[in-house]
């Protein structure tokens, strides 16, 4: 079967050539429900960025599926539940890093006493010695995003880098930061 073939099919009847492993029939599922997924993701996020990884995700996982893709519903009821799933995947995390934040600025909270600023003094030069030892690319994107407020996106602009290297990097240096600043807290108390 050709593309055009497949623009006659009903959406459920892309089903099977899905699961075959054909390209075409899983690219015009993905061209008639990516932008109405994107809006379903998007009015609950709120986030382009975050909306419009959480449909290539859904679909990555369908073709990474292949024969073992299973519907047990019609495939529209399928990919908006799926969708909304994923969307509160998202939101829960966020909730649990809002959680974890708020918990790391109540411990560095700076209290009266001699201890805690002196503890808050050595975390802030740990965390600046980490920063200037990281790779000089992942630096400069972690200080575009946290000292100056880019976006991802200006960011990405800014140093002709994609979105994702923004984000990937700017993640990394967040779990290095974590790991060091949770052995030096371990350390002080």
């Amino acid at each position: 079967m050709n593309a055009s073939t497949f623009k006659q099919l009903s959406d459920d009847g892309l089903l099977p050539f899905i699961k075959d492993g054909n390209i075409s029939s899983f690219s015009e599922l993905f061209l008639r429900f990516k932008h109405r997924l994107f809006l379903h993701a998007y009015r609950m996020l709120q986030n382009e960025e975050e909306a419009q990884d959480v449909v290539q995700d859904l679909f990555a996982t369908i073709w990474a599926q292949g024969s073992n893709f299973k519907v047990t519903e019609n495939i529209d009821n399928y990919l908006y539940g799926a969708t909304k799933n994923k969307v509160l995947d998202i939101i829960a995390h966020k909730k649990v890093m809002v959680k974890y934040s708020n918990s790391f600025t109540e411990l560095v909270v700076v209290d009266d006493s001699a201890h805690d600023k002196y503890v808050e003094k050595e975390l802030r030069a740990m965390i600046e010695s980490e920063i200037s030892h990281l790779p000089k690319k992942m630096r400069e994107v972690f200080e575009l995003s946290r000292y100056e407020g880019l976006s991802h996106k200006q960011i990405a602009e800014k140093l002709d880098i994609s979105d994702k290297t923004v984000k990937k990097q700017i993640s990394n240096v967040l779990k290095i930061l974590r790991t060091k600043i949770k052995v030096t807290i371990l350390f002080f108390y």
